[in-house]
């Protein structure tokens, strides 16, 4: 897929292009795309993922940031629509708008290791309008997307992520199976939206927890008590533990205390 393409990998778009033929076959069995989905790709590069979702009767828009990858997909015939854009700068809302209401994008994707957390991120305000996101990212990011309580790899991003979606690791993904390998062994994960949690202001609960963890080694009297020590507020929330021993159900609910 990638000898013979002609197109040089850039390294400030982060492309290493997926190359390996069971790898590709187990991502496209796990998104299971059927026809008439609303699917859209975050970076088709040379189009491993692309050609099967397409031959599987997907309808299939593809977000392409690099001019040249960008201006094949469009030139090639049956292709799908191209958005030639900065994802962080595409409206999903307005993508979901088109096919109308209720969850209705399918969200897939080998994210760029230097901005897969702001990616994610960017479409956790729109999982109201998605049916699920299948992506590629570093193990090291999937590991903490997916963390339980208790472990070093929970933090942050496992709960602001897991507040809104159920997440599953799928399996793992090892440096050769892309062009050119790059450093770090690489997983798939699926994230199936739950319905909103009532109650929770998404932007009082990521300053939560980014106090919470601001000194992850410390106990949370001395970050979140104190938080809540200049807010006045009285919340009856166990302060004698660490931030990464805190289960998620247990922030949402001192957010909605809070409120």
């Amino acid at each position: 897929m990638v000898h013979g393409s002609g197109h040089i990998p850039r390294k400030r778009f982060g492309q290493h292009f997926l190359a390996d033929a069971t790898v590709i076959a187990d991502i496209v069995s796990a998104v299971r795309p059927r026809p008439a989905d609303a699917l859209v790709e975050i970076g088709p590069g040379l189009g491993a993922l692309t050609r099967p979702l397409l031959d599987r009767g997907a309808d299939l828009t593809v977000i392409e940031l690099d001019r040249d990858l960008a201006a094949r997909w469009r030139a090639a015939g049956g292709g799908p629509r191209v958005i030639e854009a900065d994802v962080l700068k595409v409206d999903f809302a307005a993508l979901s708008n088109e096919r109308g209401p209720g969850r209705v994008l399918r969200v897939v994707g080998n994210l760029p290791y230097n901005i897969s957390s702001p990616i994610l991120f960017h479409l956790l305000g729109v999982a109201d309008r998605i049916i699920d996101q299948h992506f590629m990212l570093q193990k090291e990011v999937v590991d903490r997307m997916v963390a339980s309580p208790g472990g070093k790899d929970y933090g942050r991003l496992s709960v602001m992520l897991q507040w809104r979606y159920r997440m599953e690791s799928l399996f793992d993904v090892p440096p050769e199976a892309f062009e050119p390998p790059p450093r770090v062994w690489s997983a798939v994960v699926r994230m199936v939206p739950h319905d909103e949690a009532t109650g929770i202001d998404a932007v009082l609960l990521e300053e939560v927890v980014k106090v919470a963890f601001s000194q992850r080694r410390k106990l949370l009297r001395h970050t979140l008590g104190r938080w809540l020590d200049a807010r006045a507020a009285s919340t009856g929330f166990d302060l004698q533990r660490r931030a990464e021993e805190v289960p998620v159900a247990d922030y949402l609910g001192l957010v909605r205390q809070l409120r």
